[in-house]
């Protein structure tokens, strides 16, 4: 009788082959990766170096933010005197601060715009996150920033920060631009 057109002899032929491979993978002589490890373990052990000591991070409250960028390039004593000479550039101390005027430049974030008949307005976002509308000429940031042009993703400030000499002042052209783009 077949069994799915197979003959019994077949069949018991096919399992002494099987049977044959099998002890063939099975009866693999591992004695050279034993001797390997053997081997291994009889060298010494190594040191373990000990853990370096944590030094604790000091954080450094940076006061010299009226002082000039270490980033920009210093001036030297004739550009002072020609730019001073050229420009008499001056915060107005009589007129009353703006509410944005309390935050940094960089602690201030654009949202977005609006329009309502021709006036276009930006929003700004303050660090406690209440939302502010300026227009051109508005004043924001610590060094008495004004608001000189305003776009879909920015707004252009320019700053009046002291130039490093006693009574001098420069303008810093500074920029925000619109987050979550």
């Amino acid at each position: 009788m077949r069994d799915n057109g197979r003959s019994p002899l077949c069949v018991a032929l096919q399992a002494v082959v099987m049977a044959a491979a099998l002890s063939a993978c099975a009866d693999r002589g591992l004695t050279d990766l034993d001797d390997f490890m053997d081997e291994k373990r009889a060298l010494p052990g190594g040191v373990v170096e000990p853990i370096p000591t944590f030094e604790a991070y000091e954080a450094f409250a940076y006061a010299a933010t009226t002082l000039r960028s270490p980033f920009d390039r210093p001036m030297n004593a004739r550009q002072l005197a020609a730019l001073s000479a050229l420009t008499t550039v001056r915060p107005d101390e009589s007129r009353t601060k703006e509410y944005l005027e309390h935050f940094t430049l960089d602690a201030l974030t654009m949202v977005g715009t609006l329009q309502r008949d021709t006036e276009d307005w930006s929003l700004i976002q303050d660090p406690e996150g209440s939302i502010h509308r300026i227009q051109i000429g508005s004043f924001l940031g610590r060094d008495h920033g004004r608001v000189v042009e305003m776009g879909d993703a920015f707004v252009a400030v320019t700053e009046i920060v002291s130039d490093g000499t006693e009574d001098g002042w420069v303008e810093r052209p500074r920029t925000i631009e619109l987050t979550g783009m």
